[in-house]
C-alpha cells in the first residue's frame, strides 16, 4: 500500500457555543462561552489522519468570504496536499453552528455551502493523483452523485473506498453505495441505510450483515462509549473494546475515529488493529474541547495509549 489517503468530502467552519441548557422555543438565554475553529466531517478526518502521520489530500471546495483562506492555511499547516481545494465565486464557505452541553453531549447544525458544489468532474480532475492513493475518505455533507461517482471511481481502478454515512439523508439510495470497501455508519445512520430497527449490539450486526449481503465489504458500526462493531462476510462480528474517559466534548469524535482509523489501515492493512488505534483515538479526543484542536499528534497520542 502507498500509505497516502485521499479525502473527497467537506470543510466547514465549526461556530461552537458551550451553553449551561439548549434555550426552549421562543426562549433567549445567555451562554458562557463561544469559540470558532475549522471542522467539516471531511476536513476533521483529513486533519485527524495527518496529524498521525498520513500523507493526506483534500478534494474539497471553499466559498469566497472570510473563512476560506483560514479553511486553506489550516489544511497547509497540516501538511495536507490542497491543489484540488477550490474556490468558488459568488458562494459561502460552509459552516457549523455546534452547541455543545456540560455533559459534553453536543447538537449541529450544518449550511453546506460550497460543500454543496463539490461535482463528479471536480473528482474525475484529481483522478491521476486518486490512482496513487490507498484509501479514498467520504462523507455525505457533500451531493450524493458525487459520492456514488467517486465509489465507482475507487471501484474501477482498484482502490479502497470508506463511506461514512454521515449525515444519511432520507433520499440516500443504499444500493449506489455497495460497492464501498468500508461502510461506518453509527446507530441510527446504519438503521437509515438498511431499513432495519438498531436498537443493540445484536440489532446492528444483523443489519451489518444485511448490507454485506448487498455487496458492501466491510461494515464498521461505530458505538459511541461503547467502542465499536466490525462486520464481514468472513468471520463472525467482533466487538472492538472502549475506552473509560469522562468526556468533556465529544464534538467530532466520530471523525477522529475515521481518521485515525484510515491512517494504520493503509500504514498495516490490519483491519481489526487498526480499529483498535481508532477507538483509543476517539476517546482521547474527547478529553478536550473542540474538533480538530483536540485532535493530537502521534506522539501525544503513543504516551496516551502507553497509560491505559
Amino acid at each position: 500500500m502507498s500509505g497516502k489517503i485521499a479525502v473527497v468530502g467537506s470543510n466547514m467552519v465549526d461556530l461552537i457555543t458551550y451553553t449551561d441548557r439548549m434555550p426552549l422555543p421562543g426562549e433567549t438565554i445567555e451562554a458562557p462561552r463561544f469559540e470558532m475553529g475549522c471542522g467539516g466531517k471531511g476536513a476533521n478526518q483529513a486533519i485527524a489522519a495527518a496529524r498521525l502521520g498520513a500523507e493526506v489530500m483534500m478534494v474539497t471546495k471553499v466559498g469566497d468570504d472570510i473563512f476560506a483562506d483560514n479553511t486553506i492555511r489550516n489544511f497547509q499547516t497540516s501538511g495536507i496536499d490542497t491543489r484540488f481545494v477550490e474556490r468558488v465565486p459568488g458562494t459561502s464557505s460552509g459552516v457549523a453552528p455546534i452547541f455543545v452541553e456540560p455533559s459534553g453531549e453536543n447538537s449541529i447544525l450544518i449550511i453546506k455551502g460550497a460543500n454543496a458544489l463539490l461535482s463528479p468532474a471536480d473528482v474525475d480532475r484529481a483522478a491521476e493523483a486518486l490512482k496513487d492513493c490507498s484509501l479514498i475518505l467520504m462523507q455525505l455533507e457533500i451531493p450524493l452523485e458525487t459520492v456514488y461517482h467517486t465509489i465507482d471511481f475507487g471501484a474501477r481502478h482498484g482502490i479502497p473506498t470508506l463511506v461514512n454515512p454521515a449525515p444519511a439523508p432520507a433520499e440516500l439510495d443504499p444500493r449506489r453505495i455497495e460497492k464501498a470497501t468500508f461502510l461506518v455508519p453509527n446507530q441510527t445512520e446504519l438503521a437509515t441505510i438498511s431499513g432495519m430497527a438498531v436498537n443493540n449490539e445484536h440489532d446492528a450486526e444483523l443489519a451489518a450483515r444485511a448490507l454485506i449481503q448487498r455487496g458492501v465489504h466491510t461494515v464498521i458500526v461505530t458505538l459511541g462509549s461503547r467502542g465499536a462493531l466490525l462486520v464481514t462476510g468472513e468471520a463472525p462480528a467482533k466487538h472492538i473494546a472502549p475506552v473509560k474517559v469522562t468526556p468533556v466534548d465529544t464534538t467530532g469524535a466520530g471523525d477522529a475515529f475515521i481518521g485515525c482509523f484510515a491512517r494504520y489501515y493503509v500504514q498495516t492493512g490490519d483491519v481489526e488493529a487498526a480499529l483498535h488505534k481508532a477507538v483509543r483515538y476517539a476517546a482521547n479526543s474527547i478529553l478536550r474541547p473542540g474538533t480538530q484542536k483536540s485532535y493530537v499528534d502521534e506522539a501525544a497520542f503513543e504516551a496516551f495509549c502507553a497509560t491505559l
